[in-house]
């Protein structure tokens, strides 16, 4: 499975889960070419670090243009859900 597609479906899983929170922000800084803290990424576990570095690997490459708008989408349906979550 593309990285591409697997950090999509791992946030379209459970957008409220912080590692699909900092794929998103990752996804949304790549596509916005904005800084992104690269700290974030010591936040996740093993398993989703390797992911968010599969996902800059295949962010280079055009061919997977598609799979980045689909990604894209999801990370900032997340971004505008956790915005609007209330505070506890």
């Amino acid at each position: 499975m593309h990285a591409l597609k697997e950090a999509r479906k791992f946030i379209e899983k459970d957008p409220f889960d912080p590692a699909a929170q900092t794929l998103s922000r990752l996804v949304l800084a790549l596509e916005s070419e904005v800084d992104f803290p690269i700290s974030q990424l010591y936040t996740l576990d093993f398993q989703r670090f390797a992911l968010a570095l599969k996902i800059l690997d295949e962010w280079r490459l055009d061919r997977y243009y598609a799979g980045k708008a689909r990604l894209f989408d999801v990370s900032l349906q997340s971004a505008e859900i956790n915005r609007a979550k209330p505070s506890a």
